[in-house]
């Protein structure tokens, strides 16, 4: 065999061994949710505006409506500010504040530079994800914490409770997250109309889904317009979770816990979908 051959015979062996020496998405994706959380903490105001609100909403409104519910006395209502807060600060941290910050990276020319990086794409979003576990279990411990310090609220025991909790999180964290990316695609520009895009809806869901107002003083119709949404089976898992007594105050007097993981389910794989069909790595100027 010549040198020639022996040349090209020995190249795609070496270039299988490059390609094969490069990290897989999981690792650079670790990698990149480390990227993620610096630039997360760097930027104070947004990590002020989105972990602090619903503290100080739940301060202001734990304080203004810390008596007991009327036709039960067991139940506090400050509690049940507790459980829906959890639910809108999930979903805030996940379809807000990655809807925004996805959208504002598109129209900085960010994705576009980094789909042009060998970066896996899967690696970008598992950063992503990362970033967004991380933030929601902040917002929750801050929550839980001033629940217990400020309001008596008092955290389950049982072992079942807390697996409610962790499929309830979970779900939410991904069907939010997902539908937060298929947002990011739909606001022209992010600086001018991004938030009438992507907050302002979210914002009319916390009224009506048992956010900022407990679910049994929502009207009829605006809770079935809410339950057409994933943001009330947040909270209404959560108050499972950290007000069962107030299952005599909920819809039917029941939690309705496998609904809930049929919506949460049925929202994750519709995310998916808008994932894969209406993402874009640059935005619509550059076409």
């Amino acid at each position: 065999m010549t040198s020639t051959a022996q040349a090209s015979a020995g190249a795609p062996a070496a270039t299988g061994q490059a390609r094969a020496a490069l990290p897989g998405a999981w690792r650079i994706g670790l990698s990149r949710g480390a990227v993620e959380l610096r630039a997360f903490f760097r930027e104070r105001q947004s990590v002020v505006f989105i972990l602090a609100m619903p503290a100080v909403m739940l301060v202001l409104l734990g304080a203004i409506f810390s008596r007991p519910h009327q036709s039960a006395p067991a139940i506090s209502v400050s509690d049940l500010y507790v459980a829906g807060l959890i639910g809108g600060g999930v979903m805030a941290t996940s379809y807000q504040n990655l809807g925004m910050s996805i959208a504002l990276e598109r129209e900085r020319f960010t994705l576009k530079r980094l789909r042009g990086t060998p970066m896996p794409a899967a690696a970008y979003f598992i950063g992503k994800i990362i970033q967004v576990l991380v933030a929601a279990l902040a917002e929750v411990a801050i929550l839980l914490a001033i629940g217990v310090a400020f309001y008596h609220l008092r955290l389950p025991a049982a072992v079942s409770a807390w697996w409610t909790f962790t499929w309830v999180f979970g779900l939410g964290v991904a069907a939010c997250s997902l539908l937060g990316i298929a947002a990011s695609s739909v606001p022209r520009s992010a600086a001018r109309n991004g938030i009438a895009v992507i907050t302002l809806p979210f914002m009319v869901l916390q009224f009506i889904s048992g956010v900022y107002v407990p679910i049994f003083l929502v009207p009829r119709w605006l809770r079935d317009i809410a339950a057409v949404f994933p943001l009330e089976w947040m909270c209404r898992g959560m108050r499972s979770v950290f007000v069962p007594q107030a299952v005599v105050l909920e819809p039917g007097h029941s939690f309705q816990l496998g609904q809930t993981a049929l919506v949460l389910a049925a929202w994750l794989v519709a995310g998916l979908v808008l994932c894969l069909t209406t993402f874009r790595w640059q935005n619509r100027q550059a076409g």
